[in-house]
């Protein structure tokens, strides 16, 4: 099924090219010496002091990116990434129904993984752009809610999906793959809701980055299971 291999292509890239670009991000940020008296000279507020924020979280994604030369990479990397992941979903959504034979039918899960990507190009466009209105504020993190809040939603309906299908698909899938992402969508979820009263309360800031980072890292997996998941034609 060509679908498949399809999806199994976008998958790896929805995986590695936000993976390298936060990344490259940080790299830039700890580093912005290197690049002192070049035309790619690092804005103040986003250099940082040596640190792996995965563990320590001495700094957060939006300040790593939202500055020049960062935004560069990290702007364009999620806007090509959610156009990927809306493709993805459309795709998945497709093979879905063939499995179930039901041509055109639009899964739930479908729809809230479209409009995380959506989200997400929202959220990188409006990133590292200041306004001084209360309201604004409230707009940039409904966003980023938005797109934590849909994607996981998402990714849970469609691992349960995967497992009540299950016995159809079993010979054109590798279920050790279904159980780990099973076990990560779980993980997911759990870490988000035992998480939220720490995230909106104050103070905690490197708990915060340190969840930002990992958590990010955790949702695009998701997306390296689906690619060990579908076996080749």
């Amino acid at each position: 099924m060509q679908l498949r291999t399809q999806v199994k292509k976008l998958s790896l890239w929805v995986f590695i090219i936000p993976f390298v670009a936060i990344n490259l991000c940080l790299f830039i940020s700890v580093n912005f010496n290197i690049f002192e008296n070049t035309f790619l000279s690092v804005d103040q507020i986003g250099r940082s002091a040596p640190t792996f924020p995965y563990i320590d979280g001495g700094v957060s994604i939006s300040r790593t990116a939202r500055t020049y030369p960062a935004y560069l990479i990290f702007k364009p990397a999620m806007i090509i990434s959610s156009i990927l992941l809306i493709v993805y979903w459309i795709k998945t959504n497709k093979i879905i129904n063939f499995y179930q034979n039901e041509e055109g039918k639009r899964n739930i899960f479908k729809t809230f993984g479209i409009l995380s990507a959506i989200f997400l190009i929202t959220h990188s466009i409006f990133l590292g752009i200041k306004f001084d209105y209360d309201l604004y504020k409230f707009f940039r993190r409904f966003v980023l809610l938005g797109f934590i809040i849909f994607e996981i939603v998402a990714q849970s309906l469609l691992v349960y999906r995967f497992f009540k299908l299950k016995k159809i698909i079993y010979e054109d899938i590798n279920n050790y793959v279904l159980t780990l992402k099973i076990i990560l969508v779980t993980i997911l979820v759990i870490v988000a809701i035992t998480s939220f009263p720490i995230v909106v309360s104050s103070g905690n800031i490197h708990f915060k980055h340190a969840l930002e980072w990992n958590y990010f890292v955790g949702v695009i997996v998701f997306y390296l299971l689906t690619y060990l998941f579908w076996k080749k034609n």
